[in-house]
């Protein structure tokens, strides 16, 4: 049997990439739409409630100008949830993102840690499951600039002509939204409850020295085509996080440079900080190939003879961008995170690519989903 699972939020930055993950396991898992008009419609709201053994409730107000707008805007949010529960009579394993902010003397800590608070008695009344998560600060690819992260912010604005300002430079407790994913559905498998459960960040750093990392992306990456040293497991997730910021449509193709003489022409396809895996292909007209996506790893897609299309579409999302290649004036495209990617021999004769990887291809842990774009 299927666990049915439902997010409010689900349109959100923590909400998207839960979605999305949980649609990597269709024989275990079965996803419940939720939408934000929910909330407005009674009847909606306790049709999604009633359908769901797993509801993890991600919808919320993060920031506003007036904080009393905010706290009574969180607080209500969990009320019409516990409502739509009472009233189904539901048993749903309830799962709730609180945030390390409780214990501040905020309006936003208030609502969370009142909310959980709620949540965990409705559970207690119904004798149902709860798990009541305290988040550190979460980053990753696609949160909203100025609202979800300052490192969402700070990678808009350096891929986007402006300078980043610091307000103050401490040390940050912070957590990558796929390991936050793994957490959550680590949980969801567990079936048991967790009142309180305090999730651990995974890296610190100071605020200065994530700006440092970024403008080196932005020097090295974002102008320079290069792929830059990534020490650890933190510095790949920042840089994939950095990566998604680049305007995608005005960014590719990136052409090479090249040098000719009377002999041919030479071009330099790479330059490279980190290890990983070069692969070439060849391709006869009129075929596709492709077609998957990756959450982790980094790709480029060099072309190096013939013709091609290369088309991207960004996972949950309708919009298929394409980007038109030739030997003749070679280029690259780079695959983003969570978007699937084909190419397709579009000329009259043999198309040559060049792959670049960042990581030895193995076949118990490809990374590779596949989906049309």
């Amino acid at each position: 049997m299927k666990i049915r699972i439902g997010i409010t939020g689900q349109q959100g930055f923590i909400g998207q990439h839960l979605y999305n993950t949980i649609g990597l396991f269709p024989d275990e898992f079965e996803r419940i739409p939720c939408q934000s008009s929910y909330f407005e419609n009674e009847v909606k709201l306790h049709e999604f409630v009633s359908k769901c053994d797993v509801i993890i409730h991600l919808a919320a107000m993060n920031r506003h100008n007036d904080a009393e707008v905010l706290y009574q805007t969180n607080i209500g949010l969990i009320k019409k949830i516990i409502n739509a529960l009472e009233k189904t009579n539901s048993k749903a394993h309830v799962i709730f993102s609180s945030s390390s902010q409780e214990e501040r003397d905020n309006l936003y800590g208030k609502s969370k840690k009142e909310g959980r608070q709620l949540l965990q008695e409705w559970a207690t009344n119904a004798n149902a499951t709860f798990t009541g998560m305290v988040i550190p600060n979460v980053f990753g690819p696609f949160g909203n600039p100025y609202y979800n992260s300052f490192i969402a912010t700070f990678s808009h604005q350096l891929t986007h002509g402006e300078q980043p300002t610091i307000e103050v430079d401490g040390e940050v407790k912070l957590i990558y939204v796929n390991e936050l994913i793994a957490i959550i559905l680590k949980e969801i498998r567990s079936k048991k409850s967790n009142p309180l459960f305090v999730i651990p960040h995974t890296s610190v750093s100071k605020v200065s020295e994530i700006l440092r990392l970024l403008k080196s992306y932005t020097t090295e990456y974002f102008l320079g085509g290069i792929i830059p040293m990534l020490k650890n497991e933190f510095e790949l997730n920042l840089f994939n996080t950095f990566r998604c910021y680049i305007d995608i449509k005005n960014h590719n193709p990136v052409k090479f440079v090249q040098h000719t003489d009377p002999r041919g022409a030479f071009v330099e396809i790479i330059r490279l900080n980190v290890g990983g895996q070069v692969s070439f292909s060849t391709t006869v007209p009129g075929v596709t190939r492709g077609n998957h996506y990756h959450t982790r790893k980094i790709e480029r897609f060099a072309v190096i003879k013939g013709k091609a299309l290369i088309q991207l579409r960004k996972i949950g999302t309708n919009e298929v961008l394409d980007f038109y290649l030739d030997g003749d004036e070679p280029a690259y495209v780079d695959m983003p995170v969570w978007y699937t990617h084909n190419i397709k021999n579009i000329g009259d004769e043999e198309l040559y690519t060049n792959f670049w990887i960042n990581e030895f291809y193995d076949p118990a842990d490809a990374d590779t989903y596949f989906e049309e774009v």
